[in-house]
């Protein structure tokens, strides 16, 4: 197995520090950040392969570009729901968050329950998780039935008055991810929309807006039609 010390300087050797100040403006945390590129991250993490022992290890480095690595070689049969709490409390950049449900928190079936759970929490990086995790089962679960997504509903249509920019993003994602699915679905995320948008919130009425204006759309319209 290599060690963390190995990974870590093969992601130093990729790293492009000019790249921070960009990422910063992006709204990435970049306290603890090397400026590699999602490629040059996941080319490392396919040399790895799978190694759930290490993955545990460079986690702890705190350092973003060996959390997402973490995440990519981690093994979800091996994930715990401990392991998942210990995690998410420790996500403070949006990219991690997304990076984390999209390689590893959606492939586990406990996904389902952490983003009830963590939909009510205060934490704005653990409440990110929740709706970014309904976000990336929209996109790749297509196994799961329409009726799971609609029971999301009133988590999102709650989600939606939290006018944290991280929140309130994720939210937006979700509700779109949802409606990009099939017809049926769309039907169900345009009527949540328009109840989001009834809501008296500044940053309900920006969701729906712009998940309407997207769902609502000719291309996407087109797209499940066919």
């Amino acid at each position: 197995m290599p060690s963390v010390e190995e990974v870590l300087e093969k992601l130093k050797s990729n790293s492009r520090p000019d790249q921070l100040e960009g990422m910063a403006r992006y709204g990435m945390a970049v306290e603890r950040r090397l400026g590699v590129s999602i490629p040059d991250i996941r080319k490392i993490a396919k040399e790895l392969g799978k190694d759930n022992k290490l993955a545990l290890e460079l986690w702890k480095t705190g350092i973003a570009e060996a959390r997402i690595i973490a995440a990519m070689i981690d093994d979800p049969e091996k994930l715990t729901e401990g392991q998942m709490e210990d995690w998410v409390k420790d996500i403070n950049s949006w990219d991690v968050c997304d990076q984390v449900c999209m390689n590893l928190f959606e492939k586990t079936p406990l996904a389902w329950q952490k983003i009830i759970d963590w939909s009510e929490r205060e934490e704005e990086f653990v409440k990110r998780t929740a709706f970014a995790l309904i976000a990336c089962l929209a996109w790749h679960d297509k196994k799961a039935e329409d009726e799971k997504f609609i029971e999301l509903f009133p988590v999102i249509i709650r989600g939606a008055v939290d006018e944290r920019n991280f929140v309130k993003k994720a939210v937006n994602w979700a509700l779109r991810n949802i409606g990009k699915r099939n017809l049926n679905l769309n039907k169900a995320a345009i009527n949540a929309a328009k109840e989001i948008h009834r809501l008296d919130s500044k940053a309900a009425r920006w969701i729906a807006f712009d998940a309407l204006r997207e769902l609502e759309s000719e291309a996407v319209q087109m797209r499940l039609k066919r």
